[in-house]
């Protein structure tokens, strides 16, 4: 399905933002008005109508704010954090040094952040206890009573934020009496851009501590604990729950088996023989000229350097290959939700992958293009994807709680 834009990157994008008006994070009119002046594959004019418009939506939240209208400013501010994130997307030439890459990224955990003092639920920014360090999160409660509730554990993706979480399960797992733990892990959001941390493939070390800070929550139901994986996050999700067997359920939107495979098999044969032989002499001048000719390839290979620590672009799709759930898959014990996408672009038969290598109680359901679900992660289509999440949580948890 294509959206606004015939360049497969843009129109996803462009999917992405708008599809987050089903839980405040856009206005379609303001998205509609912004991409008129971005053209096909144009970067610099995608970055500066999107932070124009992020400003201008930005302002009307603080002066609202200042004029004591706590919902209006609300309402714009997280918009405006939905923006910002947007507008950097593609800053991705040298974003660990880049001001213009961080000072917008900043401005989207900003605006959210004040967004978050302005909900009608309680919500709190956590640091959760890391190695030697911290991770940020939001815990978002459905209420401040302090009882004990089921709590939807958020993992992000490539290149998710702990922000988007609310937008993508958090505010529609508040309405149906679900708290949310979201977090940044390493090579994701201000984990990435603040500590400099990257991405590791033994997601459990990540994952334990948090599930041990959840623990330490009188809020959160010790033995109602879901761990949902989004995008890469259903390769990280379920490699943690194959080790972390405190959790009650698992819902993995999208599945994803293997995450090197998704990269190499649309590859030339000769190109990934020379990435994998280490000749990266010859590979990365390939795979430079084949980034000019995509804006998909060149953003996913600059976003892959920097968020995996790699060298180059050869260096790091051969990081990639220890992204599998080869050996461990079987290891999961809870139920599993295994979601697909119809016409996903990034892991198509993954999730078919990870149904066949499981051995816990699982179900898999592919939401197709003809209802608006077939894009990846479903997006331009929220209320359907956490429809068939949440019946499914809902009915899983209530009847693992029967069997207690």
């Amino acid at each position: 399905m294509r959206f606004l834009y015939e360049d497969e990157s843009f129109s996803f994008e462009a999917l992405r933002a708008a599809g987050f008006a089903n839980d405040g994070g856009a206005d379609l009119g303001e998205v509609l008005t912004t991409l008129r002046n971005v053209g096909e594959g144009d970067e610099e004019a995608w970055l500066r109508e999107w932070k124009r418009t992020a400003q201008r939506v930005h302002a009307i939240g603080t002066a609202a704010l200042a004029a004591g209208h706590r919902v209006s400013a609300r309402e714009a501010l997280l918009r405006a954090s939905n923006y910002y994130r947007t507008a950097e997307f593609y800053r991705r030439d040298d974003p660990a040094h880049d001001p213009e890459a961080k000072a917008l990224s900043a401005l989207s955990r900003e605006t959210f952040a004040t967004a978050a003092g302005l909900m009608d639920t309680p919500v709190e920014a956590v640091r959760i206890p890391y190695r030697d360090t911290a991770l940020p999160g939001y815990l978002f409660l459905v209420d401040d009573s302090g009882l004990p509730r089921p709590t939807v554990v958020f993992t992000g993706g490539f290149d998710s934020t702990l922000e988007e979480a609310y937008f993508a399960i958090g505010a529609a797992a508040l309405r149906r009496g679900y708290n949310v733990l979201a977090y940044d892990g390493p090579g994701q959001g201000a984990v990435l851009r603040e500590q400099g941390l990257v991405f590791r493939p033994d997601w459990e070390a990540v994952v334990s501590p948090v599930i041990d800070y959840a623990l330490s929550r009188p809020e959160i139901a010790p033995g109602r604990i879901a761990l949902f994986g989004y995008s890469l996050g259903g390769y990280l999700a379920a490699r943690a729950a194959a080790h972390e067997h405190r959790l009650a359920a698992l819902v993995l939107d999208n599945g994803l088996y293997d995450y090197h495979d998704a990269h190499t098999r649309v590859m030339p044969p000769f190109l990934r023989g020379w990435i994998e032989t280490g000749r990266d002499d010859l590979a990365d001048p390939v795979a430079a000229l084949l980034m000019q000719a995509s804006t998909q390839l060149r953003w996913a290979l600059r976003n892959g350097v920097w968020a995996f620590g790699a060298a180059s672009s050869s260096d790091y799709i051969r990081r990639t290959a220890a992204y599998t759930l080869d050996g461990v898959a079987h290891l999961i014990e809870c139920p599993t939700l295994v979601l697909d996408a119809e016409d996903d672009q990034f892991f198509r038969g993954q999730p078919q992958r990870v149904q066949a290598a499981l051995t816990c109680p699982n179900t898999l359901i592919t939401l197709p293009e003809s209802e608006g679900a077939g894009e990846h992660c479903h997006m331009g289509a929220m209320s359907r994807f956490q429809q068939v999440a949440f019946d499914w949580l809902d009915t899983t948890l209530a009847s693992r709680a029967c069997a207690a």
